[in-house]
């Protein structure tokens, strides 16, 4: 509408039919929700809404171009073709139909960037609806350069180097902090739970530092093709080749930053799965309790508040508590708890009941 200047450009039923298109899908889910167990959850659902966008609700706080960020590097090599796109030069779609669906493309592209830029809550999947416009966008601008309808400007070519030129810096970095020993930065790191993080016995081989090299290779064979003038290969090569780049990235180094970040807290939940008892997360978001601590509703109701798995007298069986090293003194003040350990970070508790 705006870009229409806010004029009429649908008639009348056209309009009708288009809310109600969106009011069936929309009360497919809300409308059946609501029907079936009230507002409760409809009405849930916009205050969490609402505690996502004026708070970092999630407990997950950054700065405002993050999602910036994540696009730019993590999309990489379409974000930088999809850059493109913006020029008025390179409007020059074949049809009004592909002209219009690129606008809804880069429409939605700027709504949802826009929008969790603005969100206080900063979670890397939040902006993952940019995927779609950001790609299609991108594939546009690849099959003019292919077609030869526009140039690979010299922007396009330092902005490939320049993410590629950091994905190598950050990896060849990993490595030679891995694998010489990354616990030396404890010193150096204020926050009380990253610096316990870094006492974890995670091997480093040496050889991470391999999916820099494909890297190289990968950008260096995708200029080596364009200098031949085979567009259409280069494209195929540059591609491909950055999905086997994610795949060596995930081999070397996903097991290890899980290693440091969460690998204590997993063992804990897995060591106590079989145990007919409670496990409580405290002061950090999780979801690792449920599915390696096997998690089952329970049948008492009460189980599902905290202040009853700390404090009540009517405990129906141990609990186990996981906290991070920073917030659990307030923890080792309570009675009744008893602190069984700590490792990487993290405090483990155990509260009994009463016989």
């Amino acid at each position: 509408w705006l870009f229409q200047r806010f004029r009429m450009y649908i008639n009348i039923p056209e309009f009708f039919l288009f809310s109600l298109s969106a009011a069936v899908v929309t009360l497919a889910w809300f409308g059946l929700e609501t029907l079936v167990n009230g507002p409760d959850f409809v009405i849930e659902f916009t205050r969490y809404q609402y505690r996502l966008l004026s708070t970092p609700d999630a407990g997950h706080k950054g700065f405002p171009l993050y999602h910036a960020v994540v696009l730019l590097v993590g999309c990489f090599p379409a974000s930088i073709f999809m850059l493109k796109s913006f020029g008025k030069k390179n409007e020059r779609e074949t049809s009004g139909v592909e002209r219009d669906f690129a606008l809804w493309m880069k429409i939605l592209f700027w709504t949802v960037l826009i929008l969790f830029s603005i969100v206080q809550s900063k979670i890397v999947h939040y902006s993952s609806l940019a995927y779609f416009p950001l790609t299609f966008l991108a594939s546009g601008v690849i099959r003019k350069i292919i077609q030869k309808e526009i140039a690979l400007s010299r922007a396009l070519k330092a902005g490939l180097l320049s993410v590629a030129t950091l994905y190598i810096i950050v990896i060849v970095a990993l490595t030679i902090l891995g694998f010489n020993g990354i616990e030396g930065l404890q010193d150096r790191i204020k926050d009380p739970f990253a610096a316990a993080n870094l006492q974890a016995a995670v091997r480093w081989s040496g050889w991470e530092w391999l999916p820099a090299l494909w890297m190289g290779i990968l950008l260096g064979g995708f200029f080596l093709l364009l200098r031949k003038k085979s567009f259409g290969p280069a494209f195929g090569w540059l591609f491909g080749s950055m999905g086997i780049f994610t795949l060596l990235t995930l081999v070397f180094f996903v097991k290890r930053i899980e290693g440091y970040s969460q690998r204590s807290a997993i063992e804990f939940f897995a060591a106590h799965a079989e145990e007919d008892a409670y496990i409580l997360p405290i002061g950090y978001k999780t979801y690792g309790h449920l599915f390696y601590g096997k998690t089952l509703p329970g049948k008492n109701n009460k189980s599902r508040e905290q202040e009853w798995l700390l404090q009540s007298p009517d405990l129906d069986k141990p609990v186990y508590i996981i906290t991070k090293i920073h917030k659990a003194e307030s923890l080792r003040l309570m009675d009744g708890l008893e602190e069984i350990g700590q490792k990487n970070g993290f405090v483990f508790f155990r509260r009994m009941p009463k016989r």
